[in-house]
């Protein structure tokens, strides 16, 4: 085969790929709101509900880390809780989606790894149409600069990446561990609880932080906040930590993925 086949038969493959992919994602969004009234913006409603549960309990206690301000507080656990939903409903949703899919897999042969990545894709979407222009509107307000609102992208892409590598990972060991999500529970929880979500960062004791810097959330979260909130141009510091340890994530699971994915049809 010439270097020019080779190269044809590459982008056709891409090209198969996204196709697939974009059917997959129309199919789930279609599913997952057959009949609904408000369609993707559904996705608002559990983080406005909780942000202002959090702001009637911790409110008053916390503004003070946040310029005495309440609004300031509401934005920062707003924020917070868009990173750890979309982690949390990505991430479950990934799980069962090699498996659930098994069924078309042994009848059709299609790349195994475009159905973790669908459901993380069609998050991607109801983020971008829900929470995203909402997230968007608040930066611009506070910083009055557009750069700013650009410099969203870069933690909301590290947690696309933790999101699809943890995915990859948690799909392929489904496939050979059926209780697995009984025990991701456990570790979702834990994702959440030791992010800095309805509390702030600085209240965290100095001999917890160590094991609290593991959680790859933790640097998304307050890259957002810092781009949204603080009105000051973007730390890069902080954005390079988010995409680093994203990076690694991903590039963990895929490894994971690829090395574990010829024993799935034997098990599907």
């Amino acid at each position: 085969m010439t270097l020019s086949e080779k190269d044809n038969l590459t982008k056709l493959q891409v090209q198969r790929y996204w196709e697939l992919l974009y059917v997959l994602v129309v199919r789930t969004l279609k599913v997952r709101y057959r009949g609904s009234i408000l369609g993707v913006y559904w996705s608002l409603l559990n983080p406005l509900i909780m942000t202002g549960l959090y702001t009637a309990i911790f409110g008053a206690n916390f503004a003070s880390y946040y310029d005495n301000s309440i609004i300031n507080y509401v934005l920062a656990a707003f924020t917070g809780l868009i990173v750890i939903n979309f982690y949390s409903a990505s991430t479950s949703q990934a799980l069962t989606s090699v498996v659930g899919n098994g069924a078309l897999l042994n009848k059709i042969r299609l790349p195994v790894s475009v159905f973790p990545v669908s459901m993380v894709a069609a998050n991607v979407f109801q983020f971008s149409v829900g929470a995203f222009p909402l997230l968007a509107g608040i930066t611009l307000f506070n910083s009055k600069s557009i750069i700013n609102v650009i410099a969203l992208v870069f933690p909301f892409l590290a947690l696309v990446l933790v999101c699809t590598g943890i995915g990859f990972l948690v799909s392929a060991l489904y496939v050979f561990f059926r209780d697995l999500p009984y025990f991701y529970e456990l570790v979702a929880f834990v994702i959440w609880i030791s992010s800095p979500v309805f509390y702030p960062a600085a209240i965290v004791p100095p001999q917890v932080k160590p094991f609290l810097s593991l959680n790859p959330l933790s640097p998304i979260i307050e890259s957002l906040r810092q781009i949204t909130l603080s009105g000051s141009i973007p730390d890069l510091g902080l954005i390079w930590s988010a995409l680093l340890g994203s990076t690694i994530i991903f590039s963990f699971g895929w490894t994971c993925f690829h090395l574990w994915r010829h024993q799935f049809m034997d098990l599907l």
